[in-house]
């Protein structure tokens, strides 16, 4: 006969703990609205990088960019003449080409103008390497403390941009393709969440 647990205390499987964690993931807010973005875009501008510092995170956010992803793209993945981004997403998701809007193209320019070396990645260090992981999350975390902004890391402009998306009414398939999720599981949070669907339901 199987023992029994100690009076009083429970047993959760491993489902349970997983729905769990779910749940606290779709009920704590993990993104930021756009005058947020706003805010945090123009804070980094005023770094002593900023202007390779506002296009790090406007990327970033505009594409949905995992950190490594951010710190691995190479110039030869930009073509500026058709204004496209060439994202290549690890862990099997969908690498795809994206569209680079008018404002990211003029920030990409100025950003390279800057640039004197013949090094094959978008973002570099002072040294000469590209940017560390580290990095980026110390970036994020400065900007948003000078923006007043609590709680910002580098995944919050991932999720903002699945965020924007949804409120903008995109279906669930479009937004899982730009964001390269495999698992259509990781974009209902997005679609689920977003006020958009919610609206005129008190309407006469």
């Amino acid at each position: 006969m199987p023992a029994r647990p100690p009076e009083g205390r429970k047993v959760k499987s491993k489902r349970a703990g997983a729905a769990a964690a779910t749940d606290r993931h779709e009920r704590a807010r993990d993104y930021l609205s756009p005058g947020e973005v706003d805010r945090l875009l123009d804070t980094a501008k005023t770094g002593r990088h900023g202007v390779r510092d506002h296009l790090l995170l406007l990327l970033m956010y505009r594409h949905g960019l995992r950190v490594s992803e951010a710190v691995d793209l190479r110039r030869d993945e930009l073509d500026l003449d058709r204004a496209r981004l060439w994202v290549p997403r690890p862990k099997g998701g969908l690498s795809v080409e994206q569209p680079i809007a008018g404002d990211e193209l003029r920030a990409i320019r100025r950003y390279l103008a800057t640039r004197a070396d013949a090094l094959p990645w978008l973002f570099v260090s002072e040294r000469g390497q590209p940017l560390t992981r580290q990095a980026v999350n110390y970036l994020v975390a400065a900007a948003a403390g000078r923006a007043g902004l609590v709680g910002v890391h580098p995944h919050t402009l991932r999720h903002s941009c699945g965020f924007a998306l949804a409120n903008k009414g995109h279906d669930l398939r479009l937004i899982q393709d730009y964001l390269g999720h495999r698992d259509p599981r990781h974009t209902v949070h997005y679609t689920r969440t977003a006020g958009r669907r919610f609206e005129g339901l008190w309407r006469p």
